[in-house]
């Protein structure tokens, strides 16, 4: 049983590091840090950007029809703006609609669950899974605070 519960422990554990920056710095007093922050004082060593977050997988049948689409270039992806690619059965992508409302974000959404919207998705490139926010060339596939705040802090 224990062996059982550490190993949850440590599969949660490890599931909160997928996505986020890591910033490693030297303090005024020498001191290396480690942090999620950016450092207020000090100097950065090293930045380490993990871009692919927590998402739903897409089901097998979605997945076998975009794989189909991805071919087939029927509908114009959109280039301009910020477009969040979700599905309303998609828990990480109630949190990035959240997560953009909050902030005040403009963005467009495109439902996956639609014909449309699946060749849109398939376009676009995705497949790995829902949420996929995009902004021009740049995107951020599936969902974690820390990337979106770099995301925005980049195209700003």
């Amino acid at each position: 049983m224990t062996r059982i519960l550490v190993f949850v422990a440590c599969a949660l554990a490890s599931m909160l590091v997928l996505a986020g920056t890591l910033y490693k710095s030297v303090g005024p007093d020498g001191k290396i840090s480690y942090s999620d922050q950016p450092p207020r004082l000090g100097q950065v060593l090293m930045t380490k950007t993990f871009e692919v977050g927590p998402s739903t997988s897409l089901p097998p049948a979605a997945a076998e029809q975009l794989e189909r689409m991805k071919s087939a270039k029927t509908v114009a992806a959109p280039t301009d703006g910020v477009v969040l690619y979700s599905a309303a059965w998609c828990g990480y992508c109630q949190k990035a609609k959240t997560y953009l409302a909050d902030k005040r974000i403009p963005y467009r959404e495109v439902d996956i669950d639609t014909k449309d919207g699946l060749a849109t998705f398939a376009q676009v490139g995705g497949g790995k899974g829902v949420p996929l926010l995009t902004a021009g060339t740049q995107r951020v596939q599936g969902f974690s605070v820390a990337a979106y705040d770099a995301f925005f802090a980049n195209n700003k």
